[in-house]
Formats: C-alpha cells, sequence, structure tokens
C-alpha cells in the first residue's frame, strides 16, 4: 500500500509576557487580572480561538508566576493534503498563517508573510512557536454506503485500487446473545423499536476476514423520548484478528444530543489486552450536516506545563517543560520543537484516524484517512475501516424512531418498525 502526502502545521507554546513594570499598557496588578484569547487563522480554515497565558515576574520575585491561563504547547493545528500544499506554493499570499493576540486596550500578532510582531508600545511580547511536518496518510474510499456492502479502495492522488470487500449483516430476533443484551437494555419485553443486530465485515481480496464491527448494545429510545441518549448509548465493539480468533480492538459508543440542532455524540476507546488505552475520541457530529469523526491527540493530549516548570530569564522563556529554550525577542520560531514530540511526551499519538459522515438524508461513502505510523499490517488499516464503517451506521442507528431507517438496515422480522 502506498501513503498519500500530507503535512501539519502546528501553533504552539504561545504566551503574552509582559515585563516586571511597563510605561505603557497595563501595570502588574492590571497584567494579573486580564484575560487574552489568540485568533489563528491559515487560510479557509475555520478560525481557532484560544486562551493565551500570561507567565509574569515581578522585580521581587525571581520565579515567575502565571497571570492568567494554562500553558498549552500545542494551540492549533492544520492539516494540508498534497493537491493544497501545490495549490498554496502557487501563490505566496495563499500561505499565510497569522496569530493575533487580544484585549481590549491592546493587539499583537504575528504574520508569517512578514514574520513580524506588531506591538502596543515596545513592551508586551507575542510568543509562538510554529511547526510544519509531514503526516503520510493511507486513504480509503468505500465505493457505495456501507449497508450496501460496498468494496473499499485505497486512493492516492487520481488512482484508485480495490483492497478491501466489506459485507453488511442483520442478525436476526433468535440470536440467543443478541436477545441477552436486548433484555439488558430494554427489559423482557420485546421492543419492536430497537435497532439492533447490525455487523459490518471487512475482507481482504482473497475472502479472508481481517476485521468486523458488530453492534453489541442495541440503540434504543430513552424513555418518554424518540431518541438515543448518552446515559443509555448504542455500542459497537471493533473486531480484529488474532490467530484463529477474533478479538476485540476497540468500542464505540454512540447517541444522539437534541436541541435546536441535532448531532450524533459518540465516544470511542481502543483495546490492548482487553483494556482501554488512551487512544480514545469524544466529541459530536451534526445529523443534519454532517462531519468528520477523528482520533488525533496532538491537542487533545498535549501536555500542560506548570508554573513550577516554567523558567524565564532576560533574554528568554521555555515553555516545554524544560525541552528547549527559544528567544522570545522576535516573538516566534519556525521549526521549533514542542514538548508533545519528544520522548518525554511519547504517550502522545498524534494523528490516528478520520472519517468523513455525511448527514442522515445523504448519501454516505466515507473516506478514511489513517496514520502511516498506525499501520504494520492489512489488518491494522481493516480495523480503522471498520471503525469507519460504524461511526458511519451510527448516524443511521441514532435516528428519531418517529422516522424510518432504510430499508437495508431493517430486520426481516420487523415489519413495520419506525
Amino acid at each position: 500500500m502506498y501513503p498519500c502526502t500530507f503535512i501539519r502545521i502546528i501553533v504552539g507554546n504561545l504566551a503574552v509576557r509582559f515585563p516586571a513594570s511597563s510605561s505603557s499598557g497595563p501595570s502588574v496588578s492590571d497584567a494579573a487580572s486580564v484575560n487574552w484569547y489568540c485568533k489563528i487563522k491559515f487560510k479557509s480554515f475555520t478560525r481557532q480561538t484560544v486562551s493565551v497565558p500570561v507567565p509574569l515576574r515581578t522585580r521581587s520575585e525571581s520565579e515567575p508566576r502565571w497571570c492568567s491561563g494554562d500553558v498549552s504547547t500545542v494551540a492549533a493545528c492544520f492539516t494540508l493534503s498534497k493537491a493544497q500544499i501545490e495549490w498554496s506554493l502557487e501563490k505566496a499570499k495563499r500561505s499565510v498563517l497569522s496569530v493575533e493576540a487580544y484585549h481590549g486596550w491592546a493587539e499583537l500578532g504575528f504574520n508569517s508573510k512578514s514574520k513580524e510582531v506588531k506591538k502596543s508600545g515596545s513592551d508586551p511580547e507575542l510568543h509562538v512557536s510554529v511547526r510544519v511536518e509531514p503526516d503520510p496518510r493511507f486513504v480509503f474510499e468505500f465505493d457505495g454506503e456501507p449497508e450496501c456492502s460496498p468494496q473499499v479502495f485505497l486512493v492516492k492522488g487520481n488512482d484508485k485500487q480495490a483492497v478491501f470487500t466489506s459485507k453488511f449483516g442483520l442478525r436476526n430476533s433468535g440470536d440467543r446473545n443478541l436477545s441477552r443484551l436486548s433484555s439488558l437494555t430494554a427489559g423482557n419485553e420485546h421492543n419492536l423499536t430497537e435497532r439492533k443486530g447490525w455487523s459490518v465485515t471487512i475482507h481482504d481480496l482473497s475472502g479472508s476476514p481481517v476485521a468486523m464491527a458488530s453492534m453489541v448494545t442495541p440503540f434504543v429510545p430513552s424513555p418518554g423520548s424518540n431518541h438515543v441518549s448518552r446515559s443509555s448509548p448504542g455500542a459497537w465493539l471493533i473486531l480484529r484478528p488474532d490467530g484463529y480468533t477474533m478479538k476485540p480492538w476497540g468500542r464505540l459508543e454512540a447517541w444522539r444530543e437534541p436541541g435546536i440542532s441535532d448531532f450524533l455524540g459518540y465516544r470511542f476507546e481502543r483495546f490492548q489486552d482487553n483494556i482501554a488505552t488512551v487512544i480514545s475520541s469524544s466529541s459530536s457530529i451534526s445529523t443534519k450536516l454532517g462531519g468528520s469523526f477523528a482520533i488525533d491527540g496532538t491537542i487533545t493530549t498535549a501536555a500542560t506545563v506548570t508554573a513550577a516548570s516554567l523558567t524565564l530569564s532576560d533574554g528568554s522563556f521555555d515553555l516545554s517543560s524544560g525541552l528547549s529554550t527559544r528567544s522570545s525577542r522576535t516573538g516566534s520560531e519556525c521549526g521549533s520543537d514542542f514538548g508533545f514530540l519528544q520522548p518525554q511526551a511519547q504517550h502522545n499519538f498524534g494523528f490516528v484516524m478520520s472519517t468523513t459522515v455525511e448527514g442522515v438524508e445523504k448519501q454516505s461513502k466515507p473516506k478514511v484517512e489513517v496514520g502511516v505510523k498506525h499501520v504494520t499490517c492489512l489488518e491494522d488499516a481493516a480495523a480503522h475501516v471498520a471503525l469507519a464503517a460504524a461511526v458511519d451506521l451510527s448516524m443511521d442507528a441514532c435516528r428519531l424512531f418517529t422516522h424510518k431507517i432504510r430499508k437495508e438496515l431493517r430486520q426481516p422480522s420487523s415489519v413495520g418498525v419506525v
């Protein structure tokens, strides 16, 4: 299998620094009471707004203290495909990254095109680090909706190569294990308004099963409502071969978040030796517009630096837990190191995978991206593909129970189920 070219632009180590005293702007006491925030914008990506910490040291203090906020080593991350990279390189103005810090009385900013820092006076300083790194990924695409048992292609540019087949299945109501799970979830009374027994098996081109997504907890409406609630979610097990048996690889739970805008809520955990690991994800996707399911630890598990680990001197201050020290005079430094990339923070797994999810009324052909470092064999890739199928099918499983689901998803014996 051949990966596709991707790069990541990572912005981190944000801080607004004030000296012990300032001829313009806030006093020491004022700085301690304000909240700063940054607007980070790159190309057509959604502008990201994050809070910014303010390290401060008075003349009588040898150690700094935090005025506001916490230091997160990573504040924003932008991913570009090969096509986006080439498009950006055609004109320099398309590659401008801007980072601006705001408060009521002042504005500081960094522009990657001019590499200059704007200041209100000469005292406040914006510190920001920018790193560009390769992030190759395998890209897979379903040739149809998962419930229609489509082929799965490996995509590289305009080339597509079939690497998997998929088979959607429905277990009947006589399945002993499923009946036991149904009774635990919905009581002993047979509930016609439940979605259960779905599965997707991924096969290699020889026909051997290499991964599977199996619905192990039915999707049922919470009492007095017509939607699956967070307190009683449906669940899938993602399995992959281990010798001659299939063993759990991960667990996905999903539910519906009702409100002005409905969302599919989800929670995923990876297993290792039947124990949940740190690789996990929890978020939501619009049921109308769709979105993306992603497992990406770059930001969610970025290390938080405490005041005790911050060192401050006349010319530099360290925002990477002692891993590197960089000049504060320029306010920025491209290619600098981040704590989460160091051996001390190897628990961070970075980008793992993502998959597209369409809204409930739209045809869905999931496109799956998997980080190369997380694929050591065909079964690794297949497990992520099976997870993508489960995420997509959860959108239908969590549909309001006043609506009919597609005929491919209905149990043959459940005529009239809505």
